[in-house]
């Protein structure tokens, strides 16, 4: 969690360092790229980002052979649609339903006779994700404007194992199953960059689930966790008409 939140503030220092350029710089801008765009009602685009899962983790009182449970988070994409509709100049509302490809591990730490071990189970995932954000954007400044972003998002994993039987499985091909549906919420910042024929914006968006996704089977590896949410860090490029 603390590395995600470093990521993101990370990301809006350089957002904002790219803004104070950019302002300096649109002193001697004399064309104003979309004159009309900020007036128009609805708007819409695609998204293209780079996301990094991970989980929320709230082990139990480990007993038995495992020493720790830990989450180790991995890279994917997305690849979505903006939708956006203009509640006031500078509010607005926005659907941006898209498909994310993305993977996590669970690491645990076991004792065994032969000493101390890791095993790894790998958890992929083929998310469809329905945000609804909205957005408050600051004044914009010739071909330039930053904004912040807040809203909830509903998610359902397509590649979800939660039918799995593990009950006639060995440990190694036991699989931690998760609920298929996920509701979270999420916040972020970005730029926006109006060019010639669309604007062009760079956004970082931190997403936390609200439902505990573990669902125990009494595996070993269920039975070392007590709560188990969702976390994702996304960075995206959007292109918008």
């Amino acid at each position: 969690m603390l590395l995600n939140v470093r990521c993101f503030f990370k990301f809006f220092i350089v957002a904002a360092c790219l803004g104070v350029s950019q302002s300096g710089f649109a002193q001697s801008i004399q064309i104003k790229n979309l004159p009309k765009y900020e007036f128009e009602k609805l708007h819409f685009g695609f998204t293209l980002g780079i996301n990094t899962a991970n989980f929320v983790i709230t082990p139990k009182n480990l007993k038995d052979s495992i020493l720790i449970v830990q989450s180790a988070p991995q890279s994917g994409f997305n690849l979505g649609i903006v939708s956006e509709l203009v509640l006031q100049r500078y509010i607005t509302l926005r659907f941006l339903p898209d498909i994310s490809f993305a993977e996590r591990h669970l690491d645990y730490t076991i004792a065994t006779t032969k000493g101390v071990g890791i095993f790894s189970k790998n958890i992929e995932s083929t998310f469809l994700d329905f945000p609804l954000d909205l957005k408050l954007r600051s004044a914009r400044m010739n071909n330039f404007a930053a904004y912040i972003v807040a809203g909830g998002k509903y998610t359902i994993d397509l590649a979800s194992q939660a039918n799995v039987d593990n009950t006639s499985l060995p440990p190694a091909m036991q699989v931690v199953k998760l609920y298929r549906n996920d509701i979270g919420y999420e916040m972020g910042a970005g730029t926006e960059f109006y060019l010639p024929y669309f604007k062009f914006a760079i956004e970082g968006k931190l997403s936390l689930g609200f439902k505990n996704l573990l669902i125990k089977d009494n595996t070993i590896f269920s039975n070392a966790i007590d709560q188990l949410y969702s976390k994702m860090f996304l960075i995206s490029f959007t292109f918008e008409g």
